[in-house]
């Protein structure tokens, strides 16, 4: 295929508008899915994708498309539209040329939509906007075109209207493709320039390696080199997706599609490496990737009921293979055994590991309380140091810490602008700082605040969508570090400290924090023979305190009359052996204390 009949592009939206369904209307337009294979929502193959009617990972496949009597090559990735997986999406765009930006008629402008297009400007894409569910009987066109205008700058004449779900003017979106979107630029004369732009693991060829030719050709039998970590392989497969992988003899320049080379650890590829050949080494240079995932959530996953520890590992392998920005690693709590520490890239992403866990590799686990990592600066002997701590447990003592840093989210909320003061009011409840506002066309505006990662994990989401009854969106980007009055709370129970329910929160919040904890933990854990202090401490002060009351036995009951001084005896016995209790004993927490803790809605 020559490289001026090759269109490589993406789709991008807010989660939601109906880019799914545009590229099976892409599909079908093209014949690349016959009558008989097709199904709703075809590129995305997970069940949990297809239940929840969102996009996890992105998606690539190559069309035939014939305009003119002339037959085109489109390379299209199929993207997902949630803020926590906007890294599928940067390095999507890295293998792209041009972006088809998808607007929902029924809801307008989202946040997620001007996130999704200011990442495509950054990577100096074409963009041809779309207007979707024009056939909609609530859909507003016209205020939508106003608002593309305000928000994004595009001219109304630009864009193209189509309902994905009846096909109307899909043929016309083909066209624009071919025609706005610049072919790649390349030579196919060159030594080998390839970018890696995402992989996956297969149980029986190992790493698949997705690729993107910038210059040069691509063959079987071919001895190729990653530039950044040096490892040579030789290639035993190359292939495109149409939408199921084929072998092709070559990949060109410009050409994207995958290669199979016999590697068998999914961590030896870097996404966004450049591949070349040995003779290339020295000559060619990296290209611009993207930045490698980043997890900003953290929580310990242990196993319960019949899981154990092994039948864990080998789930959290196998689970990690597909999904290079997962990370996780060993530790151990004293309240809940061995597990593992994981890292996620948000809320979402981490339920969605869960539920692939549960469901897919048919395991029980528990999960601690997410939390984000912090920045300390902490005095070791003569030296400061800067350290990252992502779990709350490996947090020094107190004198040592010289100052607490937590993460930073610059938040951008568009909503009616009926909600403007209940949205401003949970933003300052959140501890935000203000930014801006910008007013769209009609009744939106959108809302710029910087609040505490922290703030953000637990409840914010569902409670900005409750105050906008549903019409809230928001998308997030970490910004930096930021120092606060943040402490360690501590939960002891019978005088030790409960790691697992140990807790990162602003001084001012800590007391209240602590007590409920506490208060919980009081109802959950059952009464034993000796009285079990509940403590919730910051350092070595106790900031609230509950008792759970021992089981009582009348020890004088078989006493009928007679001197006090028999009573008094059995009664010292009694104490002495309720103190001899109270040093040996073991307070065990049920899993169900630790379950209702985590789920318990803590302000």
């Amino acid at each position: 295929m020559r490289i001026d009949k090759i269109r490589n592009f993406c789709i991008i939206a807010h989660i939601d508008h109906g880019k799914s369904t545009l590229a099976d209307r892409l599909l079908q337009l093209t014949g690349a899915v016959s009558v008989r294979e097709f199904r709703n929502q075809y590129l995305d193959a997970n069940d949990i994708e297809r239940e929840r009617g969102i996009t996890i990972k992105a998606k690539a496949i190559s069309l035939k498309y014939t305009l003119d009597n002339e037959e085109y090559e489109l390379n299209l990735i199929d993207t997902p539209g949630h803020v926590d997986f906007t890294y599928e999406v940067s390095r999507s765009l890295s293998a792209c040329e041009g972006a088809v930006l998808v607007v929902d008629a029924t809801q307008g402008v989202q946040a997620q939509t001007i996130a999704n297009s200011y990442l495509a400007v950054e990577s100096d894409l074409e963009i041809i906007p779309v207007i979707n569910k024009i056939d909609m009987t609530l859909a507003r066109v016209n205020d939508a075109m106003e608002e593309m205008k305000s928000s994004l700058g595009i001219e109304p004449e630009n864009i193209i209207l189509v309902s994905a779900k009846e096909g109307t003017n899909v043929d016309k979106l083909l066209e624009a493709i071919v025609k706005r979107i610049p072919h790649p630029v390349g030579s196919a004369q060159t030594q080998l320039q390839a970018l890696i732009f995402d992989s996956v693991y297969d149980d029986y060829r190992g790493v698949i390696i997705y690729v993107r030719i910038k210059n040069g050709v691509l063959r079987k039998g071919d001895e190729i080199i990653m530039m950044n970590t040096g490892k040579a392989y030789k290639v035993e497969d190359v292939g495109r997706f149409n939408p199921k992988m084929f072998t092709v003899d070559e990949l060109q320049a410009g050409q994207v599609g995958y290669i199979v080379a016999g590697i068998k650890n999914i961590k030896d590829v870097k996404i966004g490496d450049t591949i070349t050949e040995r003779d290339g080494v020295g000559v060619v240079q990296l290209l611009k990737g993207y930045k490698e995932p980043t997890p900003m959530v953290f929580c310990g996953i242990f196993p319960i009921g019949e899981t154990d520890i092994n039948n864990l590992r080998k789930a959290l392998d196998r689970l990690s293979l597909n999904d290079s920005s997962f990370k996780y690693e060993p530790e151990n709590s004293e309240a809940l055994g061995f597990g593992f520490r994981c890292g996620f890239l948000g809320l979402l992403h981490m339920e969605i590991v869960q539920e692939r866990l549960e469901r897919e590799e048919n395991v029980e686990v528990i999960q601690t309380a997410p939390n984000v990592t912090y920045e300390l600066v902490v005095q070791y002997k003569d030296d400061k140091k800067v350290i990252h701590i992502d779990n709350p447990a490996k947090i020094p003592e107190e004198n040592q810490i010289i100052e607490f840093r937590e993460p930073i989210a610059r938040v951008n909320i568009i909503i009616p602008s009926a909600n403007i003061g209940a949205i401003m009011k949970l933003c300052e409840e959140k501890r935000g700082e203000y930014v801006r506002t910008d007013y769209f066309t009609g009744n939106r505006v959108m809302l710029t605040y910087e609040i505490p990662f922290a703030e953000m994990i637990f409840d914010f989401y569902d409670k900005m969508k409750s105050a906008t009854r549903g019409y809230g969106t928001m998308d997030y980007a970490i910004i930096g570090y930021k120092a606060a009055n943040l402490c360690k709370l501590h939960i002891l129970v019978a005088g030790s400290e409960v790691d697992a329910l140990s807790t990162v929160s602003h001084r001012d919040f800590a007391e209240r924090r602590g007590r409920q904890i506490i208060s919980i933990l009081r109802k959950e854990i059952p009464r034993h023979l000796f009285l079990v202090a509940l403590q919730a401490s910051i350092g070595n002060r106790v900031i609230a305190r509950e008792s759970i009351k021992p089981f009582l036995k009348n020890v004088t009951g078989k006493c009928y009359g007679g001197d006090i001084s028999r009573k008094r005896k059995l009664w010292d016995k009694q104490k002495e052996g309720k103190k001899k209790m109270k040093a040996v004993g073991r307070i065990e927490i049920p899993q169900s204390a630790f379950m209702s803790v985590l789920k318990a809605d803590l302000e």
